[in-house]
């Protein structure tokens, strides 16, 4: 059975870092292409980044360039995302998923998702 666990949220002050895991059971996570998605309150989930499969590349949403990475471990079948200078907005639930790359900055989830995990960046 495909399951995602996401953990590593919580508070934190604006400016902090947090590190979010992804562990995967149920499939081989490296031959897939994985993002992270994330849900604020009364709004839709959106894409946030992904690492492809085949060669490891990565995206992130203007939202977050430069100050979120994506990054895998095939070995402990675990995709993270380090979230330096967090801002207020990034406040949501985080979650994990398989992903289909569209091409272009379009990638859509597939899969079955995790509870996901809570960031509420406040001070």
């Amino acid at each position: 059975q495909v399951q995602f666990v996401e953990s590593g949220g919580g508070l934190v002050q604006p400016g902090g870092s947090l590190r979010l895991s992804c562990a995967a059971s149920g499939f081989t996570l490296a031959n897939y292409a994985i993002g992270w998605f994330r849900q604020a309150p009364g709004e839709e989930r959106k894409g946030v980044s992904y690492i492809s499969s085949r060669d490891g590349s990565t995206y992130y949403e203007d939202s977050v360039k430069g100050r979120f990475t994506i990054s895998r471990d095939n070995a402990k079948n675990t995709v993270y995302l380090q979230m330096n200078s967090l801002k207020p907005e990034d406040t949501a639930v985080y979650y994990c998923a398989t992903v289909y790359i569209a091409g272009g900055g379009v990638y859509y989830p597939s899969g079955s998702w995790g509870q996901g995990t809570q960031v509420t960046v406040s001070s």
